[in-house]
């Protein structure tokens, strides 16, 4: 299950960056164990930039 922090990480990953359901899915299934890892896994797997990372830190820094 999910939790509700990473639930709205993912809505924020959809909704401000607009990065695919299939991109998140795709971190979230190759790490389910580390759910707090995934703004890294996604860059470490190119499907974010370094400017939306650090959209990502901002964001988990305020939520």
């Amino acid at each position: 299950m999910k939790s509700k922090r990473l639930l709205l990480l993912i809505g924020f990953l959809q909704d401000e960056l607009a990065i695919p359901s299939a991109s998140i899915d795709l971190a979230v299934r190759h790490h389910p164990d580390t759910p707090n890892l995934l703004p890294m896994i996604l860059w470490q797997y190119g499907l974010i930039t370094l400017k939306q990372l650090d959209r990502i830190f901002d964001w988990l820094e305020m939520a």
